[in-house]
């Protein structure tokens, strides 16, 4: 059987306010071209389908528009809620959908009932684990004593286990987990998932299965051969700039054996972070390559210019982000520090350098005199 490991769509998400539902789509239309050019069974998606709890309506005909393509590329999907995603909403009408191919695994007291899917082999298992809160796991688990992820997945696996063990000899597992397991590298967008306990468990947890695809971290990476993180489709934080986006192709053979390969997916949009003067950033030819990308831009003016990001936006219209870093960086003091033995006069004058430069002489006039209207009017109303 082929399988196609994705997760983390985080459909509905926005880029520092850029609405991004166009690049999603392009992104799930080029894995619905893997599958029809690879044969690809099944694809997974373990997890944070959505970037919401309640994702808006826009996010939704998106999603539902990709996983129409996947079907009819081919494929038969599984999926299972992340920390990002409502269980009970993605789960809405799961009966109805698996009829239709989309198998939909999200309540935590059926994670060890799996889809069951046939190849000329025999039957492939597919569990899968929706996002387990400690806090609510428990007690639908029957483990009231567990506090930390690592013994909610430990009770989640047994499980799994167990039900695995119960079935014909030969049949062969598929784990989808959302979590963060030791050894993996995470990037600056994903949320934490540390409420309720420790947010690390050890890859150990998943032993006893053929694959274990995981979500949650947004790079590909590998923990060992039969577990992975395929990461998110397109890159959802300026630190993940020189990532390249992929999704996992897996055969799994007659006895279990897994046979896997790294399949690129294309760049949507490049994210670049451009570093100097405003006047600099506007015209040096150094900075053309930036000029489609989603730009991050640091600006390094002694002054502050007016209006950057307007200016900005004219050479890079797809400027997001913007920061101001004076050459000289700003002192290492507390503010108590700063102030003390100043008068209300310096202070303010401190405050106009450290935030737009070095105020002119009518500027620092003006400030005299608001000072000296209210000693006055302080005086007065006593």
């Amino acid at each position: 059987m082929r399988i196609l490991h994705t997760s983390d769509w985080h459909i509905g998400r926005t880029f520092h306010g850029v609405d991004l539902l166009a690049d999603q789509e392009f992104a799930l239309s080029a894995i619905a071209e893997i599958v029809a050019v690879e044969k690809v069974d099944v694809v997974v998606v373990a997890g944070d389908v959505y970037d919401r709890s309640i994702p808006g309506a826009d996010a939704v005909l998106a999603c539902n528009r990709g996983l129409e393509r996947i079907r009819a590329a081919g494929a038969v999907i599984v999926a299972t809620p992340g920390n990002h995603d409502s269980a009970a909403r993605l789960g809405a009408g799961a009966a109805f959908a698996a009829a239709g191919g989309l198998h939909l695994r999200t309540r935590v007291d059926e994670l060890a009932e799996p889809v069951l899917l046939a190849d000329g082999s025999g039957t492939v298992a597919f569990y899968g684990l929706p996002f387990l809160e400690p806090d609510v796991a428990r007690r639908a688990l029957e483990v009231p004593e567990a506090r930390s992820h690592v013994e909610i997945l430990t009770a989640a696996m047994a499980r799994v286990r167990e039900d695995l063990a119960g079935r014909p000899a030969g049949t062969r597992s598929v784990v989808l987990a959302h979590a963060f397991v030791v050894g993996g590298e995470a990037s600056e967008s994903e949320r934490s998932i540390s409420a309720g306990g420790v947010e690390t468990v050890p890859a150990s947890v998943f032993d006893g299965v053929d694959y274990v695809a995981l979500g949650h971290l947004h790079t590909p990476q590998t923990l060992g051969e039969r577990i992975r993180y395929s990461g998110s489709p397109l890159p959802y934080s300026f630190g993940e700039r020189s990532h390249r986006k992929a999704v996992w192709v897996v055969d799994l053979d007659a006895d279990g054996a897994v046979a896997v390969r790294r399949m690129d997916l294309p760049a949507v949009r490049g994210l670049s972070q451009v570093i100097g003067t405003l006047d600099e950033l506007l015209a040096d030819p150094q900075f053309a390559d930036a000029e489609n990308d989603y730009v991050s831009a640091v600006l390094t003016d002694e002054r502050r210019p007016v209006d950057p990001m307007r200016r900005l936006k004219e050479r890079f219209p797809f400027a997001v982000h913007m920061e101001w870093r004076r050459p000289g960086g700003n002192p290492e003091l507390r503010y108590s520090e700063r102030v003390r033995g100043r008068s209300d006069g310096e202070v303010t004058r401190s405050f106009l350098s450290d935030v737009r430069g070095e105020p002119t002489a009518a500027e620092l006039r003006l400030v005299e005199q608001a000072l000296a209207q209210a000693v006055s009017e302080k005086e007065t109303a006593r």
